[in-house]
C-alpha cells in the first residue's frame, strides 16, 4: 500500500502526524492557526473543508492505518476535521478560541462516549469519527457558552 503525496499531506495534517511528541495537538494548532487568517472563519468556507476532509479522509485515513497500524500517530487528518467542526460559527475573539482549544483538547484525548466507542474500533470511519464527536461536543459547549454569555450580559 502506498500512500500518494497528496494523501500524504492531507492526511498526517500538512506533516503534523509526523511531529515526535504530540501530533493531534501538532495539527489542532495548524488547524487553529488557519482560523486567523482573514475570511477563514466564514461559515461557508468551514463547512465546506470539513466535507471535504471527511469524504477523502475517510480513505485516507484507511490508507495510512495500513501502513502504520490501527489509528496511527501519523494520521492527523482527523484532528483537522474535528479542530474546524470546534471553530464553526465561534467569534474571533482570542479568548474564545483558547478556550475552545482547550476544551477540544481535553474532549480529543479523553473521549467521552460516544467519541471512546468509535476509538476502540479500526477502519477510516473509526479514526474520523471519534474525533468528529469531540468536536461536536466543543462546538456545542462554545455556542452554548456564549448564549448564556449573551443572554446574562447583553
Amino acid at each position: 500500500m502506498k500512500i500518494n503525496f497528496l494523501e500524504k499531506i492531507l492526511g498526517s495534517g500538512f506533516y503534523t502526524g509526523y511531529t515526535k511528541k504530540a501530533p493531534g495537538t501538532a495539527a489542532s494548532l495548524v488547524a487553529y492557526g488557519l482560523f486567523f487568517i482573514p475570511g477563514f472563519e466564514n461559515p461557508t468556507l468551514m463547512l465546506f473543508l470539513i466535507s471535504f476532509l471527511i469524504a477523502f479522509g475517510k480513505d485516507i485515513s484507511e490508507k495510512f492505518e495500513k501502513v502504520y497500524g490501527k489509528d496511527p500517530k501519523e494520521c492527523t487528518i482527523d484532528e483537522l476535521i474535528g479542530s474546524f467542526i470546534s471553530l464553526l460559527f465561534l467569534p474571533k475573539k482570542i479568548w474564545f478560541i483558547i478556550l475552545a482549544f482547550l476544551i477540544w483538547r481535553f474532549l480529543d484525548i479523553y473521549k467521552p462516549f460516544p467519541a471512546n466507542w468509535f476509538d476502540k474500533r479500526s477502519g477510516g470511519w473509526a479514526i474520523l469519527l471519534d474525533d468528529v464527536v469531540a468536536g461536536f461536543y466543543t462546538f456545542l459547549i462554545m455556542q452554548l457558552g456564549i448564549m448564556l454569555i449573551n443572554y446574562l450580559f447583553y
